[in-house]
C-alpha cells in the first residue's frame, strides 16, 4: 500500500518522501483526495558489461575526412 500525502504537505515532508522512495516505496501525491502524481524509485541498471567477439570478423573503417572540419550549415542545423 503506497504512502499517501497531501500535496500541501510536500515542502515540509520532501525529505522524508524522498527517502520512502530511495527505499523502495511507492508514494501517492494526492490534491485533498484527488491523486496527483505518484512517485516511484527507479530500479537501479545493471553495470553494462563490454562483451568480446561480439561480431567476429567485423572490421571497423574510418572515413579518410573523419577529421575535416563540419560545414556552417551543419551547426546552424540547415543540412
Amino acid at each position: 500500500m503506497p504512502t499517501t500525502i497531501d500535496i500541501r504537505e510536500l515542502p515540509a515532508r520532501l525529505n522524508e518522501v524522498l527517502d520512502r522512495a530511495a527505499a523502495g516505496d511507492e508514494v501517492l501525491l494526492t490534491d485533498g483526495n484527488v491523486p496527483r502524481a505518484r512517485l516511484v524509485p527507479i530500479p537501479a541498471e545493471a553495470p553494462k558489461e563490454r562483451v568480446l567477439n561480439l561480431h567476429p570478423g567485423n572490421i571497423i573503417y574510418m572515413a579518410p575526412d573523419f577529421d575535416a572540419e563540419l560545414p556552417d550549415e551543419f551547426w546552424f542545423g540547415e543540412q
